[in-house]
């Protein structure tokens, strides 16, 4: 059965800015929280960055617990409560044709390609390799990040709503909320061997939508879209339709 987690974090906590500065920590932290080991589910994770008080949003198969994180990066002594776990079925029993929802997503859009423009060391050794294969190449433009979105989201068992613009045609109801590079290391399991360096084009949409297919839809949600999912990236999700789009 699976699960939507929403935890609070205290930004002026050091815990917290570790984890806010590095998804890979934010990640382990997240994986910290699944008792089922070996870990085998699929885990989805997002940071909802709002400045007083950001939101880490996880989707899990199993029932998480987060007391770990509360205690590091949170309040573990107020009043109110600092993570709540929700059942996400009854979210993806209203997935029915035609329902429309309001939605959010934050990811990274890629492209592969045979021919970078500017490849990096690692990206030169497997289109060297005896069998190459494409490399992802971010889109770093806002035109190309949102075109990414649109060309893909009919695949994914939606379609986006629409609104009449100024020439009396319309256009989709999505928008480029947020949008971010992110640099951090990724460290090896191997002791000797060097961190990486790890570069993302990062973007967060947000619009309204339509269900075309809920079969593939409930998949979609479940499984997350795009690259960078271990990095906060690849989850949807919807919410109540208003005239303020939002997931």
């Amino acid at each position: 059965m699976p699960y939507l987690s929403r935890v609070w974090l205290n930004p002026l906590r050091t815990g917290a800015q570790a984890l806010l500065r590095n998804p890979e920590k934010m990640h382990a932290a997240v994986l910290g929280g699944i008792a089922r080991q070996p870990i085998t589910e699929r885990v989805l994770w997002r940071l909802d960055t709002h400045a007083h008080r950001p939101e880490l949003l996880v989707l899990t198969d199993s029932r998480p617990s987060w007391e770990h994180i509360v205690e590091q990066a949170g309040w573990p002594n107020a009043e109110d409560p600092q993570a709540l776990v929700r059942d996400y079925q009854p979210l993806l029993d209203r997935i029915q044709t035609g329902r429309e929802f309001g939605f959010r997503l934050r990811a990274n859009p890629v492209a592969a390609t045979r021919n970078p423009a500017s490849p990096s060391a690692q990206q030169k050794e497997k289109l060297t390799a005896p069998r190459p294969r494409g490399v992802r190449v971010a889109h770093r433009t806002a035109a190309h990040q949102l075109d990414w979105l649109t060309s893909r989201i009919d695949k994914w068992g939606f379609t986006p709503l629409t609104s009449p613009d100024d020439l009396a045609d319309t256009v989709p109801m999505v928008r480029l909320s947020a949008r971010e590079r992110l640099v951090f290391f990724k460290h090896a399991r191997d002791a000797d061997t060097p961190a990486r360096r790890v570069v993302l084009s990062v973007a967060t949409f947000e619009g309204a939508l339509r269900v075309t297919d809920p079969e593939l839809a409930r998949h979609t949600l479940l499984a997350g879209v795009g690259a960078a999912k271990a990095y906060g990236c690849g989850l949807l999700t919807l919410a109540p339709l208003t005239s303020d789009s939002g997931g």
